[in-house]
């Protein structure tokens, strides 16, 4: 890390793969969240991401720059914590809706996109996301989402490092008639890792109303890399 700008310190790829300069310099150090990088290279967007960070994009005198965020706290999902409301219950049974879950996330950032006005998930991001791909064995993208009618209603992206998974960004419908619909998918999600052994699911930022409805607890950042390092990275 060198010299402060943007207000925030740069970090590199030696940054987040030195043990001494994480536990010393970057986790202890409680005033700082973001951090920058013009680094889009799917090497180092792969460590930081093993490291407990979570990347955004954002713009600085025009030119595009990584965000890399150890946040000060998490929202973690312990799947027998998963709270179903009565709505979902009661949609899940009427439409017995199915999760597809793949690794050709594309179709998905199309439609996160369209869905917000001002979305972090660029086309370099998106672009540096697919040569991630393969390029690491305890590293994989994948998404989810449901359909009604072959079109994508719910959906999201993320990563599955170790027996983890990290949300990244997601969509659901604004139609009245799929009411719903996202929650639905968050909670089919949920019982997929379950099912297939996963610890917890990470879901990054720790102040959305809609992590807690579905269960999560809140993590401050060194009980979270606790329990990021013993399921995420042995």
């Amino acid at each position: 890390m060198k010299d402060r700008q943007l207000g925030i310190y740069p970090i590199t790829y030696s940054d987040v793969t030195d043990t001494h300069t994480l536990m010393t310099k970057i986790y202890p150090n409680m005033q700082q969240n973001y951090y920058w990088s013009e680094d889009f290279s799917p090497k180092f967007y792969i460590a930081q991401a093993q490291a407990g960070f979570i990347a955004v994009t954002d713009t600085y005198e025009g030119k595009e720059l990584l965000l890399p965020e150890i946040q000060f706290s998490y929202a973690v999902l312990h799947f027998e914590n998963l709270h179903t409301s009565t709505k979902v219950r009661k949609l899940l049974r009427k439409k017995q809706l199915q999760l597809k879950i793949s690794t050709d996330i594309s179709p998905v950032i199309k439609k996160i996109r369209s869905h917000h006005k001002r979305c972090w998930l660029t086309p370099r991001y998106e672009a540096m996301l697919l040569q991630t791909q393969k390029m690491h064995e305890d590293f994989h993208l994948i998404e989810s989402h449901i359909e009604e009618d072959g079109a994508y209603i719910a959906g999201e992206i993320g990563y599955i490092i170790g027996d983890t998974y990290t949300s990244l960004s997601g969509f659901s419908s604004r139609e009245k008639h799929y009411r719903n619909y996202g929650t639905a998918q968050l909670v089919l999600l949920a019982h997929y890792l379950k099912e297939n052994g996963f610890a917890f699911w990470n879901l990054g930022q720790s102040y959305m109303p809609y992590k807690f409805a579905l269960g999560s607890r809140v993590y401050e950042r060194r009980k979270f890399l606790n329990l990021w390092y013993t399921y995420a990275i042995y």
